[in-house]
């Protein structure tokens, strides 16, 4: 067990939260949400003893074990993969050094050979006989190819060495676990496997995610950082939605109310303030009224962006015919093997599968960005294209602030109209003077969202566009994709998303592509699908959850 009593912690002598009284138990998995900034990684770092805090107190069952996900990724480059998730084990990774050690000493006893004995004993009990094949099929759970778990941390990629610190954070049955974002740069088949894995977990499990899917599937309880204070529900993420909403709209009641009542009183005392029979009830009610002013409802920490895409024109009947598309990557491998599609109005296509780098490929061909020989692509006449793909940085590498970057990209060029729109994107006052050099990721995304919104495209074309965005953003584009009366193409990890967006689904596997019209979670539950992605991935070596 894990609790915590009387926390608080202070920042520039604001309490980010304060007086925190809570127990996370075996058994349970805790999702932590909250606003940007709200303090969700921080009370991560508190629980792991990372972080300091101002006052109370954070204490573990005695003998229980604490392991959390490594935000550093060059931390382990000297180390080899399956090392460095052995060593989220650290008395076992220790006690397999340490026996060894004692193997390779070149005047080995007899003293030696029983002590060598014993740690032998020690070593099966902890696992360490059956800690490579679980180390295998862990990272192949997680989507590590096979070729990788023998290579050095420093051979992998940004998005293997994520799913190796994950692993290692999992590995050895820890009694509780500590995962901030843990489904950041995973793909849906390794989400997947993931939230299988944590379900069947009997520890304890305290999590940080923007994924909705993902925290409504593990979730047994739901602490919420808002207000200063960390409130928990009972439930999952779906429940604790419900929850707010139904609160929030009794704490604008209860405003109402207020505001009511003091402007009945303000009414009274302006009337018989100077009546000599009703002064004492005015000066009574004068007393209630400074009391009900002074009186601070609290503010959320919760911002949601306005995100509300509008089309200059109605799309027509012919919106898309690619043909013949062909790419392959920087190494030679191929990522688009004459594909063909034809896309018509009315349709949100979701773009699924562990072929990303294929989906970015089509999408960076069927906008322009990318030229492919011999393939033709043929747009609508009607149709107006605005894309947003999983990399940006070449629209932030210069040194304008964030108004004039939009400025770039809108037709009314008034400063005042541009920062309008900006705060509704929630860059307000001095935010929007902000040299987009230093943006961090999910305020790009938002300055390229306001950017497709400015457009005025009836086609909308998004790579991946919820990675960096919080729970409240990824909500407002969820609804504005919704509510868009155009064609939306789109790639996503998040399950929610594209169960909520999407009418068809198109897979791009290996050996073939899957197209359907249907939204995703009847693609996932379809026979015919689930044959055919058995056909489509046998013989390679991604490893299919669903």
């Amino acid at each position: 067990m894990l609790s915590v009593s009387d926390l608080t912690l202070k920042f520039s002598e604001k309490p980010l939260f304060k007086d925190v009284n809570l127990k996370f138990l075996k058994g349970n998995c805790y999702g932590i949400i909250g606003a940007n900034g709200a303090g969700k990684s921080t009370f991560l770092k508190i629980l792991s003893g990372e972080q300091e805090y101002d006052s109370g107190q954070v204490s573990m069952t005695p003998g229980e074990r604490l392991a959390k996900l490594s935000q550093d990724h060059f931390a382990f480059d000297e180390y080899s993969v399956k090392e460095t998730v052995m060593m989220g084990f650290p008395k076992l990774y220790q006690l397999g050094k340490d026996k060894d050690a004692i193997y390779e000493k070149p005047d080995f006893s007899e003293e030696d050979g029983i002590k060598a004995a014993e740690m032998e004993a020690e070593f099966g009990e902890l696992g360490g006989y059956e800690a490579e094949n679980q180390i295998e099929q862990m990272l192949s759970g997680l989507g590590l190819e096979e070729e990788f778990h023998d290579r050095m941390m420093s051979d992998l990629d940004e998005g293997q060495k994520v799913r190796v610190l994950l692993a290692q954070a999992l590995f050895g049955n820890p009694d509780i676990l500590l995962l901030d974002e843990p489904t950041n740069g995973l793909d849906l088949e390794s989400i997947s496997w993931l939230e299988d894995f944590l379900i069947e977990s009997e520890n304890c499990v305290i999590v940080v995610s923007h994924d909705r899917h993902f925290l409504n599937a593990i979730c047994t309880y739901v602490c919420d950082i808002d207000y200063g204070k960390i409130t928990q529900f009972t439930g999952n993420y779906d429940f604790w939605y419900q929850m707010s909403q139904i609160m929030q709209k009794q704490a604008k009641d209860q405003q109402k109310k207020r505001e009511d009542k003091m402007a009945e009183l303000k009414t009274f005392i302006q009337r018989f303030a100077s009546n000599v029979s009703k002064a004492g009830q005015a000066s009574s009610r004068k007393k209630v009224l400074e009391k009900l002013e002074l009186e601070e409802l609290p503010v959320t920490s919760r911002k949601f962006p306005y995100v509300h895409f509008q089309s200059d024109r109605e799309i027509g009947n012919f919106v898309l015919t690619a043909e013949h598309l062909n790419s392959k990557d920087s190494e030679g491998n191929v990522l688009l093997n004459d594909f063909n599609i034809t896309i018509h109005p009315g349709e949100k296509v979701a773009f699924v599968g562990m072929e990303h780098n294929s989906i970015t490929s089509f999408f960076d061909i069927i906008s322009g960005e990318a030229k492919c020989e011999g393939a033709t692509v043929n747009w609508g006449q009607t149709t107006k294209q605005t894309y947003m793909g999983r990399d940006n940085s070449q629209y932030f590498s210069n040194d304008l602030n964030i108004t004039d970057w939009l400025k770039q990209y809108s037709k009314d060029q008034d400063d005042s109209y541009v920062r309008g729109f900006l705060g509704r994107m929630l860059f307000t006052g001095d935010e929007s003077l902000k040299p987009v050099k230093v943006l961090s990721g999910g305020e790009k995304v938002r300055c390229m969202l306001s950017k497709m919104m400015l457009s005025g495209a009836n086609v909308l074309i998004l790579d991946d566009p919820t990675n960096h965005l919080d729970l409240e953003s990824i909500e407002s584009l969820n609804q504005g994709l919704v509510r868009f009366n155009g064609v939306v193409l789109f790639s996503s990890h998040d399950h929610e998303f594209i169960s909520t967006i999407a009418n068809r689904i198109i897979e791009i596997t290996p050996k073939g592509v899957i197209d359907r019209m249907m939204n995703f979670d009847d693609y996932l539950k379809d026979e015919q699908v689930k044959s055919l992605r058995k056909e489509y991935y046998a013989g390679t070596d991604k490893k299919i959850r669903f």
